[in-house]
């Protein structure tokens, strides 16, 4: 019986903070980083909630959003800055040696995120392993923390609720809905952030990941 585990994208496996930084800072150098950052943490969810507009589109509505809660101007012609900076976005170091010690001791993987599908394409290229599956919003219908990444992904592999486990760095988007839904979830708390929260682990990074899981899901 296959064991599968199921990846959030961006903050998980790719390096988003350093990506939406950089992007900000392109437009308003002299800005803030941290506040630009917790602005845009702040606004893309409202964005998103109950919304089946493509990732590209409520990327440019968050810059919007951002730009107007700090008072800032978008320069001509650069509203699609975060789209066009995405596919350039890095992995994490210990994300491409992590993904393929899982495949190499037999998990099946996917990635569900909230994202279109030629953006997390091209993050696939960075991360070096192609997913077994993916879920984007596209296919899911919805933006997490909405279920329906997690309801697709079982319609698609038909994995048994004893043999997934979730892993993901955002409280927000997928903590909650993994305990809504009983899923066993890890939580990659590369922020050093609180929850109460339930997770069946805890963790700084991807890098102990394949030991844990198979103590969560013996072969």
């Amino acid at each position: 019986m296959d064991r599968w585990v199921t990846f959030d994208c961006y903050g998980t496996l790719i390096d988003w903070e350093l990506g939406i930084g950089d992007a900000l800072l392109s437009l308003w150098p002299t800005a803030d980083r941290a506040k630009l950052l917790a602005r845009y943490h702040e606004v893309e969810p409202r964005i998103q909630q109950g919304s089946g507009r493509r990732y590209r589109e409520v990327l440019a509505a968050t810059l919007a959003g951002v730009a107007e809660a700090e008072g800032w101007e978008i320069p001509p012609k650069r509203a699609d800055v975060l789209a066009d900076s995405l596919p350039s976005w890095p992995a994490f170091a210990e994300a491409p040696p992590s993904l393929r010690e899982l495949r190499g001791r037999g998990w099946k993987v996917a990635i569900l995120s909230n994202t279109d599908p030629d953006l997390l394409a091209a993050s696939i290229r960075h991360i070096g392993v192609e997913p077994d599956l993916a879920v984007t919003a596209r296919e899911a219908g919805s933006y997490k923390p909405a279920h329906g990444h997690w309801v697709r992904f079982r319609e698609l592999s038909g994995a048994y609720p004893s043999r997934h486990v979730h892993v993901a760095a955002s409280a927000f988007h997928d903590l909650v809905p993994c305990a809504e839904l009983g899923i066993p979830a890890v939580w990659i708390n590369r922020l050093g952030e609180a929850s109460e929260l339930p997770r069946a682990a805890e963790l700084p990074d991807l890098s102990q990941l394949p030991d844990i899981l198979d103590v969560l899901v013996m072969p």
